[in-house]
């Protein structure tokens, strides 16, 4: 009896307990800090290196010590600048020609000085720009089955820069704008069908080191050596906004995420290299700034628009880092890296 009496009293106290007022059964006011795994389709992003067959070999890539992308491709094309005696030029190779490069192969060979930086026409395949240290921009037109000898006559020259050209970019969305920057510090708008200057936009107290348009071509962005990225209108030619974005001495970087976001890479003042992420309206205070690591090289950030992800590149690294860019804080986020036993001489 004493078994049972016992049983009773705990069967008593468990039906007490079961009976739990729902008024008192509230959200937590405070939201919890773990998130958990972050969703994101792009997690698992990972890079496979070509098979030899699939390489571009044997090219002698400039080892110019410009701070420029030194290569471009489009859906035809690769231009990649070479090492030459004198003069400069660069190689043209239809984009399925792989395997290794004959010593012979024709270049594009028109410049009086080494050339700085290559870019392809966005709206004609067979057009490229290319300017150089003689203080030129050339366009040049390529054949579709590419270049059969060294080509040497170009389509338009664009002169008005009083020192080597160092960067050139096409407007996104008008055709035969292009603008670049030369060391004297200048940036350049011209209409590259007439070879006329559209427009002067002097507010750089030093050299320019890159340049971008936004999607819709409404502004430009540049980096200078005075530490300091700007959002220009490139109608009018004033700065709309500026701030200094990154602390370190050396070449800072600059691309457009979109109409309104920036993105840049530079040193801080220990010399860590770091991305920042910016609205182009307040470029007092980045949105978010990152250390990436302490090594040397420049980093050379690539955007794919379509799957928002940014892609960085320093030469004399192995590696390739991928980082997904979201809307909300904290705006980019670390996927992966691709890592290579072979340092990057041209990006």
């Amino acid at each position: 009896m004493g078994t049972l009496d016992k049983r009773a009293k705990i069967d008593d106290v468990f039906k007490s307990n079961a009976l739990v007022d729902i008024r008192a059964c509230n959200k937590p006011v405070i939201k919890s800090l773990f998130r958990g795994v972050r969703s994101s389709k792009f997690r698992h992003v990972y890079g496979s290196p070509s098979r030899r067959e699939e390489l571009y070999d044997n090219i002698p890539i400039t080892r110019n010590a410009h701070d420029s992308n030194f290569c471009a491709a489009n859906p035809k094309f690769v231009a990649i600048v070479t090492e030459v005696a004198g003069g400069g030029a660069f190689v043209v190779l239809p984009i399925n020609k792989t395997g290794r490069l004959d010593l012979n192969t024709s270049k594009v060979t028109g410049h009086r000085g080494p050339v700085l930086d290559v870019k392809w026409n966005p709206f004609n395949d067979n057009i490229i720009a290319s300017c150089s240290d003689d203080c030129t921009i050339k366009l040049w037109y390529i054949p579709d089955s590419g270049l059969s000898c060294n080509l040497n006559e170009w389509l338009i020259e664009l002169r008005g820069h009083r020192r080597r050209v160092g960067y050139i970019e096409w407007h996104p969305t008008a055709e035969n704008v292009l603008a670049s920057s030369g060391f004297d510090y200048m940036v350049m708008l011209w209409d590259a069908g007439s070879g006329q200057i559209l427009n002067t936009i002097d507010c750089h107290p030093d050299i320019v080191h890159s340049i971008t348009f936004n999607r819709d071509g409404s502004r430009i962005a540049t980096t200078c050596k005075d530490k300091k990225v700007r959002s220009i209108d490139p109608r009018s030619g004033l700065v709309v906004a500026e701030g200094i974005c990154h602390e370190g001495s050396r070449s800072s970087k600059v691309i457009y995420l979109d109409n309104e976001r920036l993105l840049t890479t530079g040193f801080s003042t220990y010399s860590d290299r770091q991305i920042a992420i910016w609205n182009h309206t307040n470029l007092s205070e980045p949105l978010q700034r990152v250390n990436v690591d302490s090594s040397s090289g420049i980093l050379f950030p690539y955007y794919d628009y379509d799957t928002k992800m940014v892609y960085l590149a320093g030469k004399g690294d192995g590696n390739i880092r991928y980082y997904e860019i979201v809307n909300e804080p904290p705006y980019i986020h670390f996927l992966n890296q691709f890592i290579s036993g072979c340092p990057q001489v041209s990006c």
